[in-house]
This record gives structure tokens, sequence and C-alpha cells, in this order.
């Protein structure tokens, strides 16, 4: 059984949302949690979000037991990005640009092997 969640247009940029993840990426549910609440990273919030949310949808829609659900499927995606401009010297102005991303979190009851 997998199980997934989304968070769309989260204004966060996908590099340091990836940088999360991959911490995460094929750990047990408790210990994904441990990781990310004591995180100082920006993105630790958001994806812990996402995560809360597949676990009360595994829970909800599945009636899967939480003390077995493994982090399946972690994936920060670049979302349209805001472009902005900011006054510079001599009259010009340049491009900032503000970035956000799409977070997608499965979970599933049982381990991924992952090939390194």
């Amino acid at each position: 059984m997998q199980v997934r969640a989304v968070a769309k247009y989260v204004k966060l940029s996908p590099y340091k949302g990836r940088l999360v993840a991959n911490q995460i990426r094929s750990l047990p549910i408790a210990q994904a949690l441990d990781i990310l609440s004591f995180s100082g990273k920006k993105a630790a919030g958001p994806v812990r979000k996402v995560l809360d949310s597949a676990i009360a949808n595994a829970e909800h829609n599945e009636g899967a037991d939480i003390d077995e659900l493994w982090v399946n499927q972690v994936m920060v995606d670049e979302a349209p990005t805001m472009k902005r401009f900011r006054a510079r010297a001599k009259g010009r102005g340049s491009r900032v640009l503000k970035r956000n991303c799409h977070i997608t979190i499965s979970v599933s009851d049982e381990p991924r092997t992952v090939n390194k």
C-alpha cells in the first residue's frame, strides 16, 4: 500500500527543500519525524507538514498502522517562479527571482531498498 500527500506552490527554493528531503528518504516514520523536528533548516517545517498529511491519509483512508510506515518517496519539484524587480543604481532595475516548489511525499508499509 502506498499513500501520498502533495503541497503545491510552497514558498521555498527547490534546492533548499531537496537538502531536507534527502535526509528523510527511505527512513521509518518515527526517525524521519525526529530529524525534521530538530532540524534548523527552513524547509523542515513544510516537509514535516506534508509528511504529517501523508501519515494521516494512510491512517484514515487505508487503516494503516503508523508504527509500521516508512518514507517511500520524497520529491521536491520546481514550481513557477515569481519575477520581481529591485531598484539599482543609475535608474536601473535588476530581476529578483522568488522560487517556489511542489513537495510530494509517499509513505508505504514496507521499506524501500535504495541502491547507492
